[in-house]
């Protein structure tokens, strides 16, 4: 692109997170000694790819949040989010500064996201209007209604979405104020946008990004940061 279109990010963290069994609200888990929402930031800030950080979070988890101190370029104030998740977007969306024409959605129980599939997705984002990150199914699906399998789909097809999802800051914004007013609740952010109409690019992550939802999520995430640092520490050993 000939100039620089300003990108944001939210990170959406106003979740309990009631499946990971924990007593802290799930952005505020720690791993490895760092939580999910510092390890979020942190990998986000590192891309370089975002002029704008805005942390979404439900008003109850400021004085949580602003104990830990975190800095970071571009990172504004946390925003209280809502009941939903696309109640939570509109709210960051309403927030973010006015030049900003493209944002990226991130869920904070992604804290591994790492740099080479961040800036991959912005740039697919802004050749065709939105794009998410995902991963091919590497399990044979099965559709199931009252318990009984009715069908099974050629998995080769079918992906699982992570986040980022990213797109123009115009079509979020439509496709909130769509979904709203039918009344539709979307699953993830991507499929707001493909409620419009609008075309929605897949990028396959070359790196781990799983979501920390249960215990043995937090077991994997730990398991995936001491090979790194232990990969590193070889690395720096060796020169």
């Amino acid at each position: 692109m000939g100039t620089h279109s300003p990108v944001a990010v939210l990170i959406l963290g106003a979740g309990r997170g009631e499946r990971l069994g924990h007593e802290l609200p799930k952005a505020f888990v720690p791993v490895l000694g760092r939580t999910l929402i510092e390890r979020s930031i942190a990998a986000l800030a590192k891309a370089e790819v975002f002029d704008v950080i805005l942390p979404v979070l439900a008003a109850s988890a400021f004085d949580r949040y602003a104990a830990l101190g975190i800095e970071a370029p571009g990172l504004l104030a946390p925003v209280e989010g809502g009941k939903e998740r696309q109640d939570s977007m509109r709210a960051g969306l309403a927030s973010l500064p006015p030049e900003i024409e493209w944002v990226a959605i991130h869920d904070a129980a992604r804290c591994l996201v790492q740099s080479v599939d961040l800036r991959a997705v912005v740039a697919a984002a802004q050749e065709t209007g939105a794009a998410l990150l995902g991963e091919r199914s590497r399990d044979t699906l099965k559709r199931v209604v009252n318990g009984q399998v009715v069908e099974t789909p050629d998995r080769a097809g079918y992906w699982a979405a992570q986040t980022p999802q990213v797109a123009r800051r115009d079509w979020l914004e439509e496709a909130a104020a769509q979904a709203t007013t039918e009344g539709r609740l979307g699953t993830d952010d991507a499929q707001l946008v493909e409620w419009l109409g609008k075309p929605v690019a897949m990028v396959e992550s070359v790196a781990p990004n799983p979501k920390i939802t249960r215990p043995e999520d937090l077991l994997l995430a730990e398991a995936i940061l001491s090979a790194a640092d232990a990969s590193r520490d070889r690395r720096e050993g060796a020169e």
